[in-house]
């Protein structure tokens, strides 16, 4: 059964519920779904798939990462070769994506109370660490970039094998039902966070373990060790 976060609060010297936090990285960590929007025509008429009317954003959201590519017409031998293009135009413009408010918060905190952080992201890692800056990116403990696009759940067992890391010890926390599906199919809770892509209702009929309305009461489940009744 999926639960939104609750408030709690935590006691000093108790350890986080989880020693590892998987985050993905587009949606999750960094902003960047305008900068995906802007380009989405350029992309339909060079990989000849049908463009987005934009009164077909807000139920797109509403819709599994396969429904959207189907709704679009993109068969899966394209995904490759947009996904190469789309990395090669995001490195020039990263300093026109910043992250979410509270990321920088929450990572900090979470690594100070000694949780180990990696990211998993089909975005490349070049790309990845320049958006997210060095002073963050020294808090990351290990980069899984450049995964398929229904391909995170191979990568997220190499981290959990590279990190020595428990299945039962990690959390995956995203905003796409594929972040969902990857991290079931590798046997980790799920967090699904609502400042992203999809929107509530397509993720919590997946019935993620936890829901995330804010970077904050991600450091309150984290770190947090007794409920509390909600203000």
């Amino acid at each position: 059964m999926s639960i939104s976060a609750p408030k709690l609060a935590a006691t000093p010297g108790t350890p986080p519920r989880y020693r590892l936090a998987i985050f993905d990285f587009d949606g999750t960590l960094a902003d960047s779904g305008d900068w995906f929007l802007s380009i989405a025509d350029d992309l339909a008429e060079r990989f000849r798939f049908r463009r987005i009317d934009s009164a077909e954003i807000e139920t797109l959201r509403g819709r599994t990462t396969r429904e959207v590519i189907r709704h679009v017409g993109i068969p899966r031998w394209k995904l490759p070769a947009i996904a190469r293009h789309i990395h090669k135009r995001l490195a020039g413009e990263t300093d026109r994506i910043d992250l979410f408010d509270g990321v920088t918060d929450m990572i900090n905190e979470l690594v100070a109370s000694g949780v180990r952080i990696a990211v998993v992201t089909s975005n490349a890692e070049h790309n990845a660490r320049a958006i997210l800056g060095p002073d963050i990116v020294a808090k990351i403990d290990m980069f899984e970039c450049g995964a398929s696009l229904f391909g995170k759940a191979p990568r997220f067992k190499r981290v959990l094998r590279k990190l020595g890391v428990a299945h039962a010890d990690a959390i995956s926390i995203g905003d796409e039902t594929r972040d969902l599906t990857a991290a079931r199919k590798v046997g980790i809770d799920a967090g699904a966070v609502l400042w992203g892509y999809a929107n509530r209702s397509i993720l919590t009929a997946l019935k993620p373990d936890v829901v995330f309305d804010s970077p904050a009461e991600v450091i309150d489940f984290m770190l947090g060790t007794r409920r509390e009744a909600a203000a």
